[in-house]
């Protein structure tokens, strides 16, 4: 690998390290991190991927390769009441460099809601349940420093509605990425998501709270590997995988030695915080059986614990020309962790 790629990947790595964020709670934010359409979901492994095809919500350090101006539109179909969708608009500008931005939803509805003694309450809806609304809007752009070397930027902003009368916190996040092409066939590519990303809970009212609820730093490296070529120059086949680490920051209340005075026993507790490392991988693999019709699998989440875990997936994209309108529909179907359930998912492409 040449010196610049060495070097990239060196520094991305290095930022990582010195960003991890310092106090704990739960992971925020998961419907942000299902992929980016159809074709991420029946084709996992995306940090490497350079044919064209690749979202740069993924890596910012793909959007030079986006062949054309173009537009996706993306939903899914959940079990328990959840919904996800996603828009995408992304361009190459010439020569070297490429933009990407867009929006993520995902939500939950139907919530049946409950008091401290489990007992039904009626929510202020017309159907007497609750719901709740994530959107995460993200801009990404990257360049080309050489034939071998591109590099990436994005900021993402998180927003989520829980509950009425419960103020919208927002969150700002950064990601990073890399890719290098060692040789005409195989590349690289190394990414981290949400960096300095967290929620900031305030309430006030007969009684007061705050909370801090961090999103996991995510860091993944993968490799991609083209076979053959089709007539516009992208490989005929292509199998990649990535590892991917998620930093959790986590906290532990556990009781500490008693004050003792002359009249009492003061009980105490300390917290102790703390991060959680959790490895999982995928691969996948994609074949396009004509110029126009392509053929795709993978597994999600190797390696997560129990075999219930792993998240298979299948599909296909279907790629027409309609004079200057190129048109793909890609479709997924996944099978989520421990039999919940079949997840489907379509996105439509619209490119000039």
């Amino acid at each position: 690998m040449s010196r610049p790629a060495l070097a990239a990947l060196a520094a991305l790595a290095l930022l990582v390290l010195l960003a991890a964020p310092p106090a704990a709670a739960q992971g925020a934010g998961p419907f942000s991190r299902m992929g980016m359409g159809a074709r991420s979901l029946a084709f996992p492994a995306q940090v490497a991927d350079l044919s064209g095809y690749g979202s740069p919500y993924l890596n910012p350090a793909l959007a030079p390769f986006q062949p054309s101006q173009a537009v996706e539109l993306s939903a899914g179909i959940l079990r328990f009441d959840r919904e996800w969708q996603a828009v995408q608009v992304g361009s190459p500008l010439r020569p070297r460099s490429g933009f990407a931005g867009g929006v993520v939803h995902g939500g939950v509805s139907n919530i049946d809601g409950r008091d401290a003694s489990g007992q039904p309450i009626d929510a202020p809806t017309a159907d007497g349940t609750y719901a709740s609304d994530e959107y995460a809007f993200f801009v990404a752009f990257g360049t080309r420093f050489s034939d071998a070397v591109s590099a990436g930027l994005g900021l993402r902003l998180y927003r989520t509605q829980l509950l009425e009368g419960v103020r919208a916190p927002t969150a700002i996040g950064v990601s990073a990425g890399v890719t290098a092409r060692p040789s005409e066939r195989l590349a690289l590519g190394l990414a981290v998501d949400d960096l300095f990303a967290r929620y900031e809970w305030n309430e006030s009212g007969p009684v007061s709270a705050s909370a801090t609820d961090y999103f996991p730093v995510r860091v993944r490296g993968g490799a991609a590997y083209g076979l053959g070529s089709r007539g516009d120059g992208r490989p005929r086949a292509t199998v990649s995988a990535e590892v991917e680490v998620s930093v959790q920051p986590a906290e532990s209340v556990r009781p500490a030695p008693a004050g003792v005075t002359d009249l009492s026993v003061t009980e105490r507790t300390e917290t102790l915080d703390y991060r959680l490392a959790d490895v999982v991988g995928r691969a996948g693999g994609e074949v396009w059986i004509t110029d126009e019709f392509a053929v795709r699998a993978g597994v999600d989440r190797v390696g997560a614990g129990e075999a219930g875990e792993l998240r298979p997936g299948a599909g296909f994209g279907l790629q027409q020309r309609f004079g200057e309108l190129d048109a793909r529909i890609d479709y997924a179907a996944v099978l989520e962790p421990f039999g919940t359930g079949l997840m489907h998912m379509a996105t439509v492409r619209l490119g000039l």
